[in-house]
């Protein structure tokens, strides 16, 4: 079961994350469950096999915004590298990227059980 305990040890700023909830405890863990059903992980995966760097951008950068409302800072951390490197239009191979957003949001869902 996903706790606010659970959720600093993984790294998050919790603190930040409530305030941004106006401190309701229930709503943020809820609110981090959904983020883990973002079909945005599906859609960024399936942009960038494509090429598709725009697409692959306007997944990042949602994935990015909800990170950091949530104060996922783990997450964030990854998710913001990868989406300036396609806010730049780097062409390059992101499947590094991919993996650890993976191996990130397992950890994540390993709270959740």
């Amino acid at each position: 079961m996903l706790t606010i305990g659970k959720l600093r040890e993984y790294g998050a700023d919790v603190d930040t994350g409530l305030q941004r909830l106006m401190d309701n405890e229930e709503f943020y863990l809820k609110m981090v469950n959904v983020f883990l059903e973002e079909k945005n992980f599906n859609n960024l995966e399936e942009a960038l096999k494509a090429g598709d760097l725009t697409k692959a951008f306007e997944a990042a950068h949602a994935l990015k915004g909800v990170s950091a409302n949530l104060s996922l800072t783990p997450f964030y951390n990854v998710i913001y590298e990868l989406t300036e490197l396609l806010r730049n239009g780097t062409q390059m191979d992101y499947s590094e990227y991919l993996d650890k957003i993976a191996q990130e949001r397992q950890k994540l869902e390993d709270l959740v059980k």
